[in-house]
């Protein structure tokens, strides 16, 4: 039985592993994110094996997981993950500027994908976002992400597409551009609420654990025209 997603924004700290095989790294993610209230790092891991026993031990909120590791890469440390504990959010981050590592790890459920370049405020960004459930696929790398899905995609499977209404397809449109439910809200006059339910069934009609999966899937499956048009 899969466990329910933590609110971790209401109440206590999102819970926080960070995994990385190179120590200075991590201490520098660690500097990175002390001091924020609303995070607490409750682990660390410098392989892809540690990091899959920690998350089944602790079930932590996030991890966020160096692509380059040896034995287990991020990739495949991604979905063990997501077998083992699917409410831990992924984040990869990696020296890889590169679309193609962006729709690998995309495939393997990750949530998010952060350059190790990235200031201390884009990186509690993408934190925060994913933490809230919000998608983080905006961004010129991601956009070129999502268009390599769209030329490498099957065609629809026409259960899923007639399972979709017309609303569901304008929010699905923004949710891929990696606009919030506010943004979602007020591009199509609906309330923010609304917005929050059609994506809910969005995610369950498409079969996926959350925004950005549901992004990819729709991308993966046609569904959409361009996303970035």
């Amino acid at each position: 039985m899969r466990p329910e997603p933590r609110s971790p924004w209401k109440s206590s700290p999102a819970r926080v592993i960070i995994v990385d095989d190179h120590e200075l790294a991590r201490a520098g993610m660690r500097a990175m994110l002390s001091g924020v209230e609303e995070l607490q790092i409750v682990g660390e891991a410098s392989t892809g094996r540690e990091a899959v026993a920690l998350c089944r031990r602790l079930q932590p909120d996030l991890a966020l997981i160096d692509l380059r590791m040896p034995e287990m890469d991020g990739l495949v440390t991604t979905r063990a993950i997501k077998q083992e504990a699917p409410a831990t959010n992924v984040v990869i981050v990696t020296l890889q500027d590169n679309p193609d590592y962006l729709v690998e790890a995309l495939r393997a459920g990750a949530a998010g994908y952060v350059l190790k370049d990235a200031s201390r405020h884009e990186l509690l960004s993408a934190a925060r976002r994913v933490l809230r459930g919000e998608s983080i696929l905006d961004g010129e790398l991601a956009g070129r992400a999502l268009k390599r899905l769209a030329s490498a995609a099957p065609a629809p499977e026409l259960a899923i597409a007639e399972q979709l209404t017309p609303r569901e397809r304008e929010v699905l449109q923004l949710l891929a551009q990696g606009q919030t439910n506010r943004e979602i809200a007020h591009n199509l006059t609906i309330s923010v609420g609304t917005v929050k339910i059609h994506v809910e069934h969005i995610i369950a009609k498409l079969g996926v654990a959350d925004r950005t999966q549901a992004a990819v899937r729709a991308v993966e499956l046609k569904l959409l025209g361009d996303p970035f048009s």
